[in-house]
């Protein structure tokens, strides 16, 4: 861990991994090995990052986010070795939402959003925004059906409303956009 990474309490921290001077990580975390935080980057609460991960400068992880192993983040839209894009204005931010979960080598292209509860499969390639409580796969990501935040896939009846098994209620409320009720 690099001088001036602030670390949050509880937060372990497995071998080969780097914390860079300005990365921010919030407590009881678990960041597995060869896991990479970059400037700027910016970690919630209660975060789960698997082993071989690199969390580049633009991304901001909320509370309660899973990531699993070996999976990517981008946070440049056209690099160029030539002509390198090194500044933080050149950077597009990421935000993962409180709850999301991302599957093992997945790829999340810079500059969307996985809202609250997303749930991203294995080997996906998120090229854009993620409605809360969607489940995305494949290349390019698409949505096939709905996750509650306790992780049950969701059954929609004919108003168009779902409990899960902890009987918390959602609506579909278009066939892009999922709520949960209160």
């Amino acid at each position: 861990m690099d001088e001036g990474a602030e670390i949050g309490e509880g937060t372990k921290i497995w071998h080969f991994s780097h914390v860079m001077s300005q990365a921010k990580i919030g407590s009881n975390c678990i960041l597995g090995q060869n896991v990479l935080v970059a400037n700027g980057v910016q970690v919630g609460n209660y975060c789960k990052i698997q082993n071989n991960v690199s969390l580049y400068e633009g991304v901001i992880l909320e509370d309660y986010v899973f990531c699993g192993p070996s999976m990517v983040f981008t946070n440049v839209k056209t690099p160029r070795c030539e002509f390198p894009r090194n500044t933080s204005q050149d950077y597009a931010t990421t935000l993962v939402k409180r709850g999301a979960s991302i599957g093992a080598n997945a790829t999340i292209v810079c500059g969307v959003t996985l809202h609250e509860g997303a749930f991203v499969a294995a080997g996906a390639v998120v090229t854009k925004d993620v409605p809360a409580y969607a489940m995305v796969a494949g290349v390019p990501a698409k949505i096939m059906g709905w996750m509650s935040g306790y992780g049950d896939v969701l059954e929609f009846d004919a108003e168009g409303l779902a409990v899960d098994s902890q009987g918390v209620r959602y609506r579909a409320v278009s066939r892009y956009s999922v709520q949960k009720l209160g």
